[in-house]
């Protein structure tokens, strides 16, 4: 989880430099180490994790956050990650486990970090994605989803994912 969580910050900053806007530094680094935080609130005393209720891991951390004190900025980056974010809709059409709302990224930062997850993913074993096969899998969700990844794409461009792979040796799929 750490290593995932490093990667999309080192994603995230890397694409600070293209943003069109002022986006602040220091939130988006620590946007990138805290998204996936509620995580930790699946799993059990065992080490197992309930992956029915995976979609929860981002309002989990935001609760998470909030419980000890930190603000709703920081927590906005574990509920407003997940795919391409989650619209009321989405929680209605698919049935999802968490409260109803939407679950989107506003800000720059919040943006950037959700942006730059799509690029890793902690699944056994841990891979960078390219953006060819994150337009793929967010085409589950539907052709929203995917077009407004690829809407994304032109106006960061791709990400740099080779220092990442050296570092840590995870393979690009």
């Amino acid at each position: 989880m750490h290593t995932h969580c490093a990667i999309v910050a080192g994603i995230a900053e890397q694409l600070l430099s293209r943003r069109p806007q002022a986006a602040d530094p220091e939130l988006v680094r620590a946007g990138g180490l805290l998204h996936d935080i509620g995580v930790y609130r699946l799993y059990d005393r065992t080490g197992k994790l309930d992956y029915e209720r995976y979609v929860r891991h981002g309002v989990l951390g935001r609760d998470l956050l909030a419980e000890q004190g930190y603000p709703d900025a920081l927590g906005r980056f574990c509920s407003c990650h997940t795919g391409m974010g989650i619209t009321r809709e989405d929680i209605r059409a698919q049935g999802l486990p968490i409260p109803p709302g939407d679950y989107v990224a506003e800000s720059a930062e919040e943006e950037l970090v959700m942006f730059a997850d799509k690029f890793h993913s902690k699944a056994g074993p841990p891979v960078l994605v390219s953006p060819a096969t994150v337009a793929a899998r967010l085409s589950r969700f539907g052709a929203e989803k995917e077009l407004r990844f690829k809407a994304l794409l032109a106006k960061y461009g791709e990400p740099d994912l080779r220092p990442f792979h050296e570092e840590h040796g995870h393979e690009v799929v």
